[in-house]
């Protein structure tokens, strides 16, 4: 990366010195130098072995010798176009030549260029097939390419060949976490790092996986040794702003998110979680920028749209918020607090006819039913273009099952599954479609079969559904408990799970769930509040806990006849709140059904 000339001076004391300031296990000092570079490599060290191998180089060493590993050290660096003058004209020696087409491979991935990377790892796979991390880097490929059934394969066949090997545990692991859910991958990794208890990266996978599962404590214990062992991995502190923002501590949230990489912050997670800092802290403008540019490029994403419009309406732009959301407000889709946001911000703007048709329909109870996402291509345009992509067989199925098609949207499915038939999107789709048509056993045989490869909420919510509407309601719930034990912080399954469990008469369980729920960031919901005073008044457990939660739910949606109705039942519970009761129940009455 720095040095470019042919004739160095020795830089073998140079790369020893950046040994021991990484903290990386230096080299014997009698190793051949080619051997020194590779276990800088095998270190995460590429400036060290390309220190090492220039020398080696100026030396005499033919180019051969040294052009797989030297493009590697490149790549380490993040040097792309360096890199491609030493992998891209395949000169290796007959030792180097598979790991020379493996890295090539590797830089074409880096570079975008797909088919480029598959053609070089054919020449990789033909040197060598048993060769573990070369099948974790191919199912890296068949993953971004879209075929993650094929990626799965290579993931199992990566641990077969070495059961010990990180990296392969590692790619087991994540892809684990997409399928099965986040407890599931844990002993992966625990596995991975048995074998290499330094490897940094091994290590954040980790924590951050801990962290989702709500294990705090352990996930700083392993920050702390990643502090440790690299100093400088700026990552942690996105994980420590994760952990304080989920702790209520805002201030601390900042200034460990402003810590954090450049590349963190500049993730949608992390746009979203600096949208919540900032919302939080009070910093409605800078929230509403960011949550405008997340909300540009994730535009089906609901949790996103409805902080955007929060942060609109804490920072007073009524115009602003009515101007974007209404006519999303008004859809059946719509959830109920955005709803009750743009109908607010009508009262302000003196719209009050339209303010009540909003305020109405948020407090009305919401049917469990799904609702179709409306495409934002119109029907003929999608017609026109066709299933040729992903996004425009998305459009063209939305298009039609809005139109009330539901057999063309299977064919359409059906077309793109053909094409792409180990993509878990196609997959998903084309179940979408079944569903859509009543066609329970395929819908239902189509989600398990993308479950396998990643099991998303939405689609998980969709399988529930199908399985549901089949009558197979135990399997529902087997369904709903699997994915809360794989995302134990999942809000909506854990109130799911726990109305189930108050519908079979389990209500010790169905209390449980709630209080998961409710710690879990659902303290602010009106539904699941006046669900747990329900629950409480069944258990006959301690009034005082049910006219908590009731008066609570009541006062964040005084307008819902499902908190008001709680409300009047605690009242008609308690004593000398009989008039009270007595109060609601008229209101209930008098409200439209």
């Amino acid at each position: 990366m720095i040095f470019r000339g042919e004739n160095l001076p020795s830089l073998v004391f140079a790369a020893a010195l950046i040994f021991t300031a990484a903290g990386c296990s230096a080299p014997e000092a009698d190793d051949p130098p080619i051997q020194q570079a590779k276990q800088a490599l095998a270190d995460g060290d590429g400036l060290g072995a390309e220190l090492i191998l220039r020398d080696l180089l100026a030396s005499g060493a033919p180019r051969p010798e040294v052009a797989a590993y030297l493009g590697e050290a490149e790549l380490q660096q993040g040097e792309l176009a360096e890199a491609r003058k030493w992998l891209e004209p395949g000169d290796f020696t007959d030792e180097s030549v598979g790991h020379g087409f493996h890295m090539l491979a590797k830089l074409e991935m880096a570079a975008g260029n797909l088919p480029a990377a598959g053609q070089a790892f054919d020449k990789a796979l033909a040197v060598k097939r048993e060769n573990p991390e070369l099948w974790v880097d191919i199912g890296r490929l068949r993953y971004r390419g879209g075929e993650q059934a094929e990626a799965v394969e290579a993931s199992i066949y990566a641990v077969e060949i070495d059961p010990a090997n990180p990296a392969a545990l590692r790619f087991r692991a994540q892809l684990l976490r997409d399928a099965e859910g986040l407890a599931a991958a844990v002993p992966w990794f625990e596995r991975a790092l048995e074998r290499n208890p330094d490897d940094v990266g091994l290590l954040y996978d980790y924590a951050a996986t801990l962290g989702e599962l709500g294990r705090a404590s352990e996930m700083l214990s392993v920050v702390r040794k990643i502090a440790k062992i690299d100093p400088a991995y700026r990552k942690i502190y996105y994980l420590q702003a994760v952990l304080a923002a989920r702790a209520g501590k805002f201030e601390l949230a900042q200034s460990m998110l402003l810590r954090s990489s450049r590349e963190d912050r500049d993730t949608p997670a992390g746009q979203l979680l600096a949208g919540i800092i900032d919302l939080e802290n009070g910093n409605f403008a800078s929230a509403a920028q960011t949550l405008e540019r997340l909300s540009a490029a994730q535009p089906d994403n609901r949790r996103v749209s409805s902080l955007f419009a929060r942060a609109l309406a804490m920072g007073g732009n009524d115009k602003e918020l009515v101007y974007r959301f209404e006519n999303v407000a008004a859809l059946p889709s719509a959830s109920p607090y955005l709803t009750t946001l743009v109908g607010r911000s009508l009262e302000v703007l003196d719209r009050r006819d339209d303010a009540a048709r909003y305020l109405d329909k948020a407090a009305r109870p919401r049917s469990g039913n799904l609702v179709a996402v409306s495409s934002a291509t119109p029907l003929g345009v999608a017609e026109a273009r066709g299933p040729a992509s992903g996004m425009d067989a998305l459009a063209l199925v939305r298009a039609r099952i809005t139109a009330g098609n539901g057999r063309g949207a299977v064919a359409a499915a059906d077309d793109f599954l053909n094409r792409f038939p180990g993509s878990s999107d196609a997959i998903t789709m084309a179940a979408d479609a079944s569903l859509v048509a009543h066609d329970y056993p395929k819908a239902i045989e189509r989600y398990e079969r993308a479950a396998r490869i990643r099991g998303p909420w939405t689609a998980t919510r969709k399988h529930i559904k199908a399985l549901e509407a089949a009558g197979q309601t135990q399997d529902s719930a087997r369904v709903l408990t699997d994915y809360l034990r794989g995302d134990p912080s999942n809000l909506e399954a854990a109130v799911l799970l726990s109305m189930h469990a108050g519908g079979e008469g389990r209500w010790g369980a169905a209390a449980a769930l709630a209080d998961h729920a409710i710690r879990n960031g659902g303290h602010r919901d009106p539904s699941l509040l006046a669900l747990r005073a329900e629950i409480a008044l069944r258990r006959n457990e301690d009034i005082a806990l049910a006219l908590e939660y009731a008066e609570i739910a009541y006062a964040l949606q005084p307008m819902s006849a499902d908190t008001t109705r709680t409300l009047a039942l605690v009242y008609r519970k308690a004593e000398g709140f009989d008039d009270l009761a007595g109060v609601l129940e008229a209101k209930l009455e008098a409200m439209p059904r």
